[in-house]
């Protein structure tokens, strides 16, 4: 079996953490046990770009209990937990391609191993992996990291052709990815259908609110070991990632400044308490910056140039492009790593600018990522929704489609049940007055 990690011999203590964080994962529990009866991807083999963590090998396992043969390789660089991938190496004979700290080069030839695998179906968070294999199909050689281009110029037009012929469909974990996936079907280079996990309820009203709130104060706070309370913390994004944090650091005793650009947001913002506006205003203000807006130069060279002395900047976005840290560089006169994840950048106005985990996702590069508990049911999706597409691919159009109503619904209930919830059903009655428009006062 091919594969690259850091170190076999952290199999051990992976196995040990796999075993506390699957003690939240009820609901892929239950998907899991069916699967190994049914074996619903029996023969598919499934390419996964996603977080190496605790909650991913229990993802990856259950996926392997229906029958897939699968691949995994990190979504980022930073996020990979190394006594993870050695145990899905050692322990379930899964082949990860995930080194924690990986440089650019290696994270390309990681996600190349995975396309390598042929996939039937795709698993994403990001695109990385399906904008790859469709820059490879369509010849875009210039928008590829020179590993996979070489092997992708060095294919036959059959070869070519087939890579995403082979492929029934995909899912894509996270907003960043989702918005790269619908420009591509606006722009009718989508090859095949790819179910947006991201959008169902089940995963974006608690993994992006609840998940991302906890991990990414989780992730600040294990960087700088600083005191939240009576500071002045600058969210900026007030998607369901950006209300988490802003709640999460409210409820750590921050002041809370929130910028956005949608008026509704914004304006939702200000009625949940917050203060609002520019980031502009924010910047000498702020002694906390976190974005989480998934677009590029959020916070640029004028606004690090408005920072009080000290102010600690990090991103909680997919990518580390929204924080201009080439402009911050520009206006530097040195750097240097003061402890495990913070780079001080010393500013020709003499103030001092912190950044937290290179711009990375701060909640997996600093901290452990979500809890468990709700990557149960964003996973319970991604597993749900492999078994979807391998069984209606072909009523399928190459389009972004939302996860079916049925599962959403589904994982809600079985969530509710592994949390011991019981809740109400609709009597007869009632049920015929909301199917009926006769029916009034």
């Amino acid at each position: 079996m091919d594969y690259d990690i850091k170190d076999i011999n952290l199999a051990a203590k992976g196995r040990l953490r796999i075993e506390w964080a699957e003690m939240g994962m009820m609901v892929l529990k239950e998907i899991r046990a069916r699967f190994e009866k049914e074996k619903p991807l029996e023969g598919l083999r499934l390419s996964a770009c996603l977080h190496v963590t605790t909650e991913t090998a229990s993802l990856v396992r259950t996926l392997k209990a229906g029958g897939a043969q699968v691949v995994l390789c990190a979504s980022n660089p930073l996020s990979t937990q190394d006594d993870v991938a050695a145990c899905l190496v050692a322990d379930h004979e899964i082949p990860v391609f995930a080194v924690k700290g990986e440089d650019h080069a290696t994270y390309y030839s990681h996600i190349l191993s995975a396309l390598k695998h042929g996939p039937h179906l795709t698993m994403d968070d990001g695109a990385d992996l399906v904008s790859s294999l469709h820059f490879i199909a369509l010849e875009k050689w210039d928008e590829l990291d020179p590993s996979v281009r070489e092997w992708g110029e060095n294919l036959s037009d059959d070869e070519r052709g087939s890579l995403l012929s082979n492929v029934l469909g995909g899912t894509e974990e996270t907003t960043t990815g989702v918005i790269r996936l619908r420009s591509m079907e606006r722009d009718g280079v989508l090859q095949f259908p790819i179910i947006s996990v991201n959008d169902a309820d089940t995963k974006h009203l608690f993994d992006n609110r609840y998940g991302t709130g906890q991990s990414t104060v989780d992730g600040i706070i294990r960087a700088t070991n600083r005191l939240l309370a009576g500071r002045t913390f600058v969210v900026s994004g007030y998607g369901w990632c950006g209300r988490g944090v802003a709640l999460r650091a409210r409820g750590h005793g921050a002041h809370v400044i929130v910028c956005e650009v949608d008026p509704l947001r914004a304006l939702e913002a200000v009625m949940d308490g917050y203060q609002v506006m520019p980031i502009a205003q924010a910047a000498p203000l702020g002694d906390i910056f976190c974005t989480l807006t998934g677009d590029i130069n959020v916070i640029r060279a004028e606004h690090f140039m408005a920072m009080k002395d000290g102010a600690i900047v990090c991103n909680s976005g997919h990518f580390d492009v929204e924080l201009d840290l080439p402009g911050l560089s520009e206006l530097s006169t040195g750097r240097r790593k003061i402890r495990e994840f913070v780079e001080e950048f010393s500013l020709k106005n003499g103030r001092r600018v912190y950044v937290l985990a290179e711009g990375r996702l701060v909640n997996l590069a600093a901290a452990e990522g979500h809890p468990s508990g709700v990557m149960d049911m964003s996973f319970a999706n991604q597993a749900l929704s492999a078994e979807y597409i391998s069984r209606e691919y072909g009523a399928l159009e190459k389009r972004v489609y939302p996860v079916p109503r049925s599962i959403d619904q589904e994982i809600a209930r079985l969530k509710l049940k592994s949390m011991g919830v019981d809740i109400d059903t609709l009597t007869e009655e009632q049920e015929r007055y909301l199917s009926s428009w006769e029916m009034g006062t």
